[in-house]
């Protein structure tokens, strides 16, 4: 993979230091930096949400990958020292906060890729839950273990992980507690790919890489029609899907690449 990797400054905001950002190509890499178990905080998620709004914005930016920094943790999820006092105004705040978060991920209008090196527990599962496309390390274990301290997954859990792997494997998970290995967790359609350890940060990027061969504009079409068979039926879209095809030719994209192809060259993309 030959794509330079550059320093990005995400926008008018400050970034916490909890997060880092990289440019890959078209590709933002962030990486979940807050040791020893990459925890989310509410400093976190809220950089985690401004930054998704700002890469909604950059026309340079087709992907995204999230990955933990680090050997052993994705992430750990809650930091639960928050909730050990009880406070329902502050458990409050962090569902929401967490719902912000993780939902803003969800509707990226690009590409999204959870690089998981490692654990990813609670909030850190629903992180890649939140994700298009997940690859895992092979050393890695998966749980959504919120019920084992008196809590439940607030943040996409319950709706999104039988989404995935069916009604039966989430409640095995979040009912019963039960830590899926990375094989298992291809197995059940949780994850989309397995790679060796330290290999997951690489594969992803080789991955968002593919997604600047596809438009852009295309891409930010399809996905909401992917997805929205959560919501409705498969027929109930498709009306919605030939309208949004037509809808694609007020864009400059849609006319770079049937031209491109006509003219046996390669597209040149602006994300409009």
């Amino acid at each position: 993979m030959n794509t330079a990797v550059e320093a990005y400054t995400p926008g008018p905001f400050d970034l916490t230091h909890k997060l880092t950002v990289e440019k890959h190509g078209h590709t933002a890499l962030l990486t979940i930096n807050h040791p020893p178990a990459n925890t989310w905080d509410r400093e976190s998620l809220i950089g985690l949400r401004q930054l998704v709004e700002h890469l909604n914005r950059d026309d340079d930016i087709y992907a995204l990958v999230i990955t933990g920094q680090g050997e052993k943790f994705f992430s750990a999820g809650a930091d639960l020292k928050l909730f050990a006092d009880g406070d329902k105004a502050r458990a409050r705040e962090m569902a929401r906060r967490f719902g912000e978060a993780f939902e803003a991920l969800r509707d990226f209008r690009g590409v999204s890729i959870a690089a998981i090196n490692g654990y990813a527990m609670g909030g850190g599962l629903e992180c890649a839950l939140a994700c298009d496309i997940r690859i895992v390390e092979r050393q890695a274990q998966l749980a959504l273990p919120e019920a084992s301290v008196g809590l439940l997954p607030c943040a996409g859990g319950t709706q999104a992980l039988p989404w995935l792997v069916g009604e039966g494997w989430a409640k095995r998970m979040i009912l019963c507690g039960e830590r899926v290995d990375a094989d298992t967790a291809l197995r059940i359609g949780l994850v989309e790919q397995v790679v060796d350890a330290g290999e997951a940060r690489g594969a992803a990027l080789l991955l968002a890489a593919k997604v600047a061969r596809q438009s852009p504009v295309a891409v930010r079409a399809i996905k909401p029609l992917i997805q929205g068979a959560r919501e409705r039926g498969p027929s109930a879209w498709l009306p919605e899907e030939r309208e949004r095809f037509v809808d694609l030719f007020e864009a400059e994209d849609t006319r770079e690449g049937v031209n491109a192809f006509l003219e046996k060259r390669d597209p040149h993309w602006r994300n409009r």
